[in-house]
């Protein structure tokens, strides 16, 4: 269909341009009065011919440009293709108010050349600068609406705050849609596209352990997408600019004033240094811990030794480590130690203990 509409439209400039330029090319060649070629539909017919005959090789090209150019604006977000269409209607605008004192210049040049090539430079910069600046003309229109709006301010940077960016360290840890579950994570979830595409990656690797953590986690987002009463939203755009998924992160976290949430320690250091706000599920799970103090018995199975030299080594239900001092001796058995100090940081908390056996020898 496509290609026919290709072919239709060459005639029809063929047919109009051979009303118009026949007549001159045949004063030019020096040819007398041919029957028939002096009707208007005659010359139609035969620019018509003409033109379908020389440009029948270009119609394939022509139409492989439509059909990839189509592809790309339907795979584009709806954003950008608004917000390049506006530079592009801008820049064109701004062309047109340019071109018209040119108009006046009696030159052959300045009416010609200049205008078509102003309108094609002005046209190209105002699409490519509302293309590239389009997340910063969002945030800026979003910005500008919340002052208009006054009283309505406060309540839209609220709103906004709300947003909770998912990052895949999480989306793969799988207890986000606890949290979620439970009602703890309030607002809406945000999960951009990159981090869909590396979770996708993921999910196709041709490690087993990587490829059931990538399907891990895309069961994870379906659950809280169809199973949880909590509004998730896919972000659509991209910067690409920047490579690495985590600082695309922080760079939509500064654009929209939303919160990264991860259990990355090196992404949860970052947003601090940046001033992004970020949810660690790891401080989560700390926070919610036992209370364990120094002083404190409990009764541990050591299981392994440690690192140094007679240490044991010992687990909580909860996956917390205890170290117990001279606790080699004791591997694979229960014994009740005393807690002598806790180490607690965003990457987890770690108990230290020795045997209660040997206090009471002390």
């Amino acid at each position: 269909m496509l290609k026919r509409i290709v072919h239709i439209f060459f005639l029809i400039v063929g047919g109009t341009l051979g009303i118009f330029f026949i007549p001159e090319l045949f004063e030019l060649l020096n040819i007398g009065d041919v029957p028939y070629l002096d009707k208007p539909y005659t010359l139609a017919v035969l620019g018509a011919i003409i033109l379908f005959l020389t440009t029948f090789w270009l119609v394939d090209y022509i139409v492989g440009l439509i059909k990839w150019l189509e592809d790309t604006l339907i795979k584009a977000p709806i954003t950008d293709v608004i917000i390049g269409s506006l530079g592009l209607i801008f820049g064109l605008i701004v062309a047109f108010l340019i071109v018209i004192p040119l108009g006046k210049i009696q030159l052959v040049v300045v009416n010609t050349v200049i205008p078509i090539f102003v309108t094609l430079l002005l046209g190209y910069l105002g699409f490519q600068v509302g293309f590239k600046k389009r997340d910063e003309l969002v945030s800026l229109l979003s910005i500008n609406k919340s002052k208009k709006k006054g009283n309505e301010e406060e309540e839209i940077e609220q709103e906004s705050k709300k947003l909770k960016i998912l990052d895949t360290s999480v989306i793969i840890d799988g207890r986000i849609a606890d949290i979620c579950q439970t009602g703890f994570l309030e607002g809406t979830i945000v999960i951009p596209q990159f981090v869909l595409e590396e979770l996708q990656h993921i999910a196709d690797s041709s490690d087993v352990l990587k490829r059931n953590r990538g399907r891990r986690g895309l069961d994870i987002l379906n659950r809280i997408q169809k199973e949880l009463a909590i509004k998730v939203e896919i972000y659509e755009g991209d910067f690409e600019e920047i490579q690495e998924v985590d600082s695309k992160l922080v760079k939509l976290a500064k654009l929209t004033t939303g919160v990264v949430v991860t259990n990355d320690f090196n992404l949860n250091k970052v947003c601090e240094l940046q001033n992004v706000a970020v949810l660690n599920i790891n401080d989560l799970a700390n926070a919610v811990k036992p209370v364990v103090l120094p002083g404190e018995e409990m009764k541990v199975q050591v299981i392994k030794d440690g690192k140094e030299h007679n240490q044991g080594i010992a687990y909580l239900d909860d996956g917390t480590m205890i170290v117990v001092e001279d606790g080699r001796d004791y591997i694979g058995k229960h014994i009740d130690v005393l807690v002598t100090s806790v180490l607690q940081t965003s990457a987890g908390r770690m108990i230290f203990a020795k045997p209660k056996l040997l206090e009471k020898a002390l």
